[in-house]
């Protein structure tokens, strides 16, 4: 039990779906050319850094997580894992995956798993989750780290698809965190954690995630219009992004909020799973697109 407690302070779910969104970064950037070793150690740094913000985040709200029916049982808050054990296992995991990210990838991949954990750990757990609706908009960044974590490990800058990639990850992360909260309505009201939808209701949650898919839609779409994938990743983003836009205005219903909320939830992760998939696969190569209009100009010519 013990050594399963400990596993689940790392929140091996979160751990998951960033290394998803971390590996589509790196093959986006990689375009074919990958170098496997590079793309472990990527791997195994970002879930140690993911892992340490998250038992961090465990230790934080371990009073709060006593409220709520989903969070009771955690290992912190029940004292199934003792404070010094939990943030010296943070510690050792914070420092081997910044060791390998340091001394394996680049510079950019270190600084911006380290944006991520302080956002996640100094902004969000600390400042504004308990105490500001802005919340989950501060809480999108360090969401949104992971996949320019693996997109920077390759090409040693931040460029304009890295730039795409932290927009169109934080755009996913609000409307993805609304449904979660809907879901969990009671439980957040019960630990007074001030989201969108407990503190100004569902209505105005609703309106907030037409905003912000459609952000996610123009932002999913630039990765298109600046050439760096190609016609099925732009036909599929947009056909999920308005059935997603439809699923928040038909599918609800105000005698079955939490069902329309789970809903939301279950195809928000499938939307990101199939970005992430596509953006690895249906990438295009610059220089064989430079090549190519070259060579058609000269023919025209």
């Amino acid at each position: 039990m013990m050594f399963k407690d400990y596993v689940s302070l790392t929140k091996p779910g979160i751990i998951f779906g960033n290394l998803i969104a971390a590996a589509s970064g790196f093959f986006l950037a990689a375009k074919g050319n990958i170098d496997w070793f590079v793309l472990l150690v990527v791997l195994v740094g970002t879930s140690c850094i993911v892992a340490t913000g998250c038992i961090i985040n465990n230790y934080v709200d371990r009073d709060i997580d006593l409220k709520m029916a989903r969070t009771k049982d955690r290992a912190l808050a029940q004292g199934r894992v003792s404070v010094a054990s939990a943030l010296l296992l943070a510690l050792v995991l914070g420092t081997i995956g910044f060791a390998l990210l340091h001394y394996y990838t680049t510079v950019y991949a270190v600084l911006f798993g380290a944006i991520g954990l302080l956002v996640y750990v100094g902004l969000y757990t600390l400042k504004f989750k308990r105490n500001s609706v802005y919340g989950t908009l501060v809480g999108s960044l360090s969401g949104a780290c992971p996949p320019v974590m693996g997109y920077v490990s390759v090409t040693n800058g931040f460029d304009t698809g890295a730039a795409i990639l932290l927009l169109t990850f934080c755009f996913w992360q609000i409307p993805h965190s609304y449904a979660i909260a809907i879901c969990r309505f009671d439980d957040y009201k019960a630990a007074n954690i001030p989201v969108l939808p407990v503190k100004y209701g569902i209505q105005t949650a609703r309106l907030h995630m037409y905003v912000y898919i459609f952000g996610f839609a123009v932002s999913a779409l630039l990765l298109v219009q600046q050439g760096y994938v190609g016609i099925i990743y732009a036909l599929v983003m947009s056909l999920m992004s308005l059935y997603w836009i439809y699923l928040v205005k038909a599918g609800y219903s105000p005698e079955n909020e939490k069902a329309w909320g789970r809903k939301l939830f279950v195809f928000s992760i499938l939307v990101v799973m199939v970005f992430s998939a596509l953006i690895s696969v249906d990438y295009v190569n610059h220089g064989q697109m430079v090549s190519a209009f070259s060579h058609h100009f000269i023919i025209a010519t």
